[in-house]
């Protein structure tokens, strides 16, 4: 049997409801649906917990606790802050994987606030320490950076490069592999070069970094199999290829190929669509009139990496969390979970990810 009951509604709003199901009772914490400002300035469902070593961040106000579920907690608040709060303290050296998408270091300002120019490179590098403090031995930072190009010309920027080799060097980390992440669809730019005067072709892909303080971390890529191709198919079935030397001076035995492994080991370059127009996060979004993130994240990029280079019940960091995509893939593929996220709107939004997946609980405070 399946039963909910309202149980009461706090002073932000939100709807504490008992649910009981097979015999076992959950608490679950929904956002109110009034407005914010009906809520006094607070977004429905954020916790009342500060964060404690934490000051400023959130339009001057502490950072805090804005949810949790079965496996993971939101923070609303810069990751400067959260990280170096006495509530991480207790992960050091216990995260298995940070896997991030910083805000690129783009030309121009975006909504969601980007750096440029030196203060970016300054900025990012000044996490290296931080995270690598946060990792355990074997544990592993990706973060994926966009291209950058010069203001007013049709010249490519160095800038994300740098960014990234300065990061590595300051926080002593190895480089463990490179990967592009290529969306066919993603739309022309930038607009003056490519549209309007045709001298450069779009671009299309963002670089992902896979870093580690060991030579060796965790990583098993039969997690990540691709499906065979048809040819690898028909080779399996009928047992026949063709052996030996080839011009490229490889020499492929007679049985190289029959074993099936289940899959085809995937490549390092990663290619996603990211065009949907509709999904839970937007959906909920806009019932809600909230703010959808400018810059989401496609869900089988964090999800890729989190079966690559963790183990059920690990735990992942995503200090800047966005939408909180990387939450949600680490949610659901039953990992543990932190993600931190400077603004309120896109705290607001992504709960919705939780809430379809029927995970939320109450805040214990």
């Amino acid at each position: 049997m399946h039963k909910k009951r309202l149980t009461e509604v706090d002073s932000y709003g939100c709807h504490y409801l008992e649910e009981t199901c097979s015999g076992s009772i959950r608490h679950i914490r929904y956002p109110s649906t009034k407005t914010k400002a009906e809520n006094d300035g607070n977004t429905g469902f954020l916790a009342k917990g500060n964060v404690a070593g934490s000051d400023g961040g959130n339009n001057g106000e502490k950072s805090s606790l804005a949810y949790k579920t079965q496996l993971g907690q939101m923070f609303l608040g810069s990751a400067e802050e959260v990280i170096r709060s006495e509530i991480m303290a207790k992960y050091k050296g216990g995260v298995q994987l940070i896997f991030t998408s910083p805000p690129f270091p783009l030309n121009r300002k975006k909504k969601y606030g980007n750096l440029q120019g030196t203060d970016y490179i300054e900025w990012l590098v000044g996490f290296a320490p931080l995270f690598r403090d946060l990792l355990t031995p074997d544990g592993s930072i990706v973060i994926e950076l966009g291209n950058s190009w010069e203001p007013k010309r049709p010249v490519m920027s160095p800038l994300n490069v740098r960014a990234f080799l300065s990061f590595l060097d300051k926080g002593r980390l190895n480089l463990c592999q490179q990967f592009i992440c290529y969306n066919p669809a993603r739309l022309p730019s930038p607009a003056q070069w490519v549209n309007v005067e045709r001298i450069r072709l779009k671009d299309a892909f963002t670089y992902v970094w896979w870093m580690s303080p060991s030579d060796r971390p965790k990583a098993d890529n039969r997690r990540v199999l691709k499906p065979y191709s048809k040819s690898m198919k028909q080779i399996l079935s009928s047992k026949r290829y063709n052996s030996g030397k080839r011009p490229s001076e490889h020499n492929i035995g007679k049985t190289s190929f029959l074993t099936d492994n289940q899959g085809a080991i995937p490549p390092n370059v990663i290619i996603m669509a990211n065009t949907r127009a509709t999904d839970v996060y937007q959906a909920y979004c806009r019932d809600h009139g909230l703010s959808t993130h400018p810059s989401r994240m496609q869900l089988g990029l964090p999800e890729f990496f989190i079966k690559f280079l963790t183990d059920p019940d690990d735990l992942v960091l995503d200090p800047f969390a966005g939408s909180n995509t990387t939450g949600a893939a680490a949610e659901q593929l039953g990992r543990r979970w932190i993600s931190i996220e400077v603004q309120e709107k896109y705290v607001s939004g992504s709960y919705a990810w939780f809430n379809d997946l029927g995970t939320m609980v109450a805040d214990d405070g």
